[in-house]
C-alpha cells in the first residue's frame, strides 16, 4: 500500500475506521447531521456565506464535510463558487472513498464529480473551487498563501492524532484566518481550547452532537 494512502477497516455498522489512528471517520449515529451541526452551524453557516467565501479544513477524510458545505452553499443561492481548501496526510483510496460516500445518497450528485476525479488535488465546478493539499499539515499549512473565513478542525481525536492539535499548528490556523474568521471543531479538549485561545481566538465550549456533551467554536478576536 502507498504509505500516503489511508489504511482503514469497515466496521459492522458500515462505517470506516482508521487503522493509522484507531478512530472512526464519521459518527455512525449520523455523520452528515454531525457535519451540519458541528462545522456548518458551529461556524454560523450558511448565514455568513458571501461571494468568495473560503473554508479551510484540517483532515479531509471521506470528504463528507466538504460535500455538506457545498450542498449548503448551493441551497443558499450565493453567487459564484465556494472556495474550499483541505489539508490531508493520508487520502483514501478511491474504492474506500466511493464506499464511504455511498452512505449519503442525498449527496450523490455532488459526490459523483469528486469520485470521478479522484485522486485529485483540485476540483473546479461553477459552484465550487476545491483544493486538496496532501501532506503533514505541520509542514504544508505554514506555506499556504490563503486565509480562511471559516475553519473546520476535523483531525482524528487529539488523543489519537496529537500532531494535528499542537499549539504551534493552532497558531498557524489563526495566522491563516481572515479578519472576523471563525473555527468549529467536535473536540472540547482543554489543551486544544487553550491553544486556540492563545492563538488569538475567542473560544466557546457549547453543546456537542448526539451523545457528545461538548464541542468548541470561536472567532478571531481583535
Amino acid at each position: 500500500m502507498d504509505p500516503k494512502t489511508a489504511a482503514l477497516i469497515w466496521q459492522d455498522d458500515g462505517s470506516p475506521r482508521s487503522l493509522q489512528f484507531d478512530d472512526p471517520y464519521f459518527s455512525a449515529e449520523g455523520g452528515l447531521a454531525e457535519a451540519q451541526h458541528v462545522f456548518l452551524a458551529g461556524n454560523n453557516l450558511p448565514a455568513r456565506f458571501a461571494p468568495g467565501f473560503h473554508i479551510a479544513e484540517l483532515g479531509f477524510g471521506t470528504g463528507l464535510n466538504m460535500l455538506a458545505a457545498w450542498q449548503a452553499w448551493q441551497q443558499s443561492g450565493t453567487p459564484g463558487p465556494l472556495c474550499f481548501t483541505s489539508f490531508e496526510a493520508f487520502p483514501l483510496a478511491k474504492p474506500d472513498l466511493e464506499k464511504a460516500l455511498a452512505s449519503w445518497p442525498d449527496l450523490a450528485p455532488l459526490a459523483a464529480p469528486l469520485i470521478a476525479a479522484w485522486p485529485c488535488t483540485e476540483l473546479r465546478h461553477p459552484s465550487l473551487n476545491f483544493r486538496l493539499i496532501i501532506g503533514d499539515a505541520r509542514t504544508t499549512l505554514p506555506t499556504w498563501n490563503g486565509a480562511a473565513d471559516a475553519w473546520f478542525l476535523d483531525g482524528f481525536s487529539p488523543g489519537k492524532n496529537p500532531e494535528l492539535w499542537t499549539d504551534t499548528l493552532m497558531a498557524k490556523v489563526a495566522r491563516h484566518t481572515a479578519r472576523k474568521g471563525s473555527f468549529a471543531t467536535y473536540t472540547a479538549a482543554g489543551h486544544v481550547r487553550r491553544a486556540l485561545l492563545d492563538a488569538g481566538f475567542a473560544v466557546q465550549r457549547i453543546k456537542g452532537f448526539g451523545r457528545k456533551r461538548h464541542m468548541s467554536i470561536g472567532h478571531k478576536s481583535g
